[in-house]
């Protein structure tokens, strides 16, 4: 898969983001399934671990951003949390900085998300 980046610390591509509305960290139930793949990769690989990295899009403040995309991070956390074991999953947050200035309603709905990312060591 091209979209699938791997090194020998992590793999990132593997798993669909999961998305957000503006301004929310909720996880939708049409984003769930994402987590489910997440925690059924965990229960096979139990020597991996998962980074679930929260992003936004360009608009806000840098702080407020790094704090909602924190809050998104620990939101699927929590769910995937429930799923599989709790201790495998940390979050990061990246808040507006890999987002794309100025942005289109498009765009922008792909700023908001999640990234999940597997971490080989």
């Amino acid at each position: 898969d091209p979209n699938i980046i791997e090194t020998d610390d992590m793999i990132k591509g593997m798993f669909q983001p999961v998305y957000f509305d503006f301004d929310r960290f909720d996880i939708k139930a049409s984003e769930r399934s994402k987590l489910q793949d997440a925690a059924n990769y965990l229960k096979a690989h139990t020597d991996q671990r998962i980074l679930l990295e929260g992003h936004c899009d360009w608009r806000g403040t840098a702080e407020y951003n790094l704090s909602l995309g924190d809050r998104r991070a620990n939101a699927a956390k929590r769910y995937l949390g429930t799923l599989s074991s709790a201790d495998k999953i940390e979050t990061l947050s990246k808040g507006s900085l890999e987002a794309v200035k100025n942005a289109d309603d498009a765009t922008r709905a792909k700023d908001r998300r999640v990234d999940i990312i597997i971490l080989k060591k």
